[in-house]
C-alpha cells in the first residue's frame, strides 16, 4: 500500500520574508491556532544550538552540491526535539518527508513501500529506530549504503532474488536508546547527534514563544515557574504551559500570571524542581520506610505497589540527574539534597554515602 508523504516539496515558504517575521507572534483574533507548538524551521528553534549549527552546515553543503543529505541519527531522552529536527530538515532542503515508526516495521515487507516511494533526495524518518527487528535492520543495510534492495520471490528451490535500485534518499533515525542499535546500523549513519537537556533560560524562551502561539498573556514570573518545573524538557514545558492556560481560563481571568501559575502547578502536584506526586512518594518511602537507604529498587517497588520498570525508567532518571538520589552497590540512597528537599536534616556525611 503506498504511503503518502507527510511533507512534500510543494510545501514552500517565502525566503524573502524578513527574519523578524519568522519569530512567533500572537495570532490575530480568529487566526488558526498552532496546536503542535513545534518549530517549522531550524532558525526558529531554541536550544541545541551546536547541533542545529552542524546540521545547518550539512544541509547547506548537500544543497549546494545537489546531493542527498547523509543519513542522520539523533539520540537523546524523550521530548528534546528529535522529531522537530527531523521535520525541519526536509523543509530546509525543500524535499518530501515520510514518517515511520520502528515498532510498526515488523518485517522487511513493511519497509518496502517507504523505500520504493521515496523520491530523489527525499527524507525517510524512522522514530524509535532501536525497535526495528534484526531482519529489518539487515534489509536496510544495502538500502542505506548502495540505494538498492534485494527482494526474494518464491520459496525453496524455486526462489529467486530480484535486485531493485532505489532513488537516493536520506534516512533520519531517532532513538532514546542508542545502545540497542547494532554496530553495523550505527556505522551507516554519516551524522550522529546527541540532544541534551535545555537550560532554564532556553525553556523560558520556549514557554514565552508558545504562549504567544496560544494567544494567551504570560508574564515573566509565570514563564519562570513553568520553565523551572519542566525538567529541562520542552515537551514537558508545553504540557505545563497548556495546563496553566486551562487553569487560568477556568479559575482566573485567562491571563497567566505568577500567582495563577503557582496555584495551577500546586493543583497539579508539581513542585519547583518539577517533581510530581509519584516522585515525592518515591523519595518519602526511602526516607520513612528505609531510613534514607540504601535499599534495592525491588523493595521500594513492592512497598509502593509499583512495577520496577516504572521506577527505573520513569521515576529514577530525573531524581538521579537532579542528585536527589544516588545508586550505590547496596541500592538507592538519598543524598543531602534529597533530605533537604523533603525538609529533613541529613545524617552525618560519614553515614550518608556509606556503602
Amino acid at each position: 500500500m503506498p504511503r503518502e508523504t507527510i511533507l512534500s516539496a510543494d510545501d514552500s515558504w517565502d525566503d524573502d520574508l524578513p527574519e523578524e517575521s519568522l519569530h512567533f507572534k500572537p495570532l490575530e483574533k480568529g487566526g488558526e491556532e498552532d496546536v503542535a507548538l513545534r518549530p517549522k524551521r531550524m532558525n526558529e528553534m531554541v536550544g541545541q544550538r551546536q547541533v542545529a549549527e552542524r546540521l545547518r552546515i550539512a544541509v547547506d553543503a548537500a544543497a549546494k552540491r545537489g546531493e542527498p543529505l547523509g543519513h542522520i541519527l539523533l539520540d537523546g531522552p524523550p521530548g528534546l526535539g528529535k522529531t522537530t529536527f527531523a521535520t525541519c530538515i526536509p523543509r530546509e532542503l525543500g524535499v518530501p518527508l515520510q514518517i515511520a515508526s520502528g515498532a510498526a516495521l515488523a518485517a522487511p515487507k513493511d519497509l518496502l513501500p517507504y523505500l520504493t516511494n521515496a523520491e530523489e533526495g527525499s527524507v525517510l524518518f524512522i522514530d524509535e529506530i532501536h525497535r526495528l527487528p534484526k531482519a529489518v535492520e539487515e534489509f536496510m543495510y544495502p538500502a542505506m549504503e548502495d540505494f538498492r534492495i534485494d527482494i526474494t520471490l518464491g520459496e525453496g528451490v524455486n526462489a529467486r532474488t530480484v535486485n531493485m535500485n532505489l532513488r537516493p534518499f536520506t534516512l533520519i533515525g531517532a532513538t532514546t536508546r542508542t545502545g540497542l542499535l547494532s554496530a553495523p546500523l550505527r556505522d551507516r549513519f554519516q551524522i550522529r547527534e546527541h540532544l541534551d537537556f535545555y537550560s532554564l533560560d532556553e525553556l523560558m524562551e520556549i514557554v514565552r514563544r508558545n504562549a504567544a502561539k496560544l494567544r494567551t498573556v504570560l508574564d515573566d514570573d509565570a514563564a519562570h515557574q513553568i520553565a523551572r518545573a519542566s525538567r529541562g524538557t520542552p515537551r514537558i514545558a508545553n504540557n505545563r504551559l497548556r495546563w496553566v492556560r486551562d487553569y487560568a481560563t477556568s479559575k482566573a481571568t485567562g491571563d497567566m500570571t505568577g500567582e495563577v501559575a503557582t496555584a495551577a502547578l500546586q493543583m497539579l502536584g508539581v513542585d519547583h524542581l518539577g517533581l510530581d506526586p509519584q516522585d515525592r512518594k518515591y523519595l518519602e518511602t526511602i526516607l520513612r520506610v528505609f531510613h534514607g537507604g540504601p535499599v534495592g529498587v525491588e523493595a521500594v517497588a513492592h512497598t509502593l505497589n509499583t512495577a520496577c520498570d516504572t521506577l527505573t525508567d520513569e521515576v529514577e532518571p530525573f531524581l538521579l540527574r537532579t542528585e536527589l538520589v544516588v545508586r550505590t552497590p547496596r541500592g538507592r540512597k538519598l543524598t543531602t539534597k534529597g533530605y533537604e528537599h523533603l525538609g529533613q536534616s541529613p545524617p552525618a556525611a560519614s553515614t550518608l554515602f556509606a556503602s
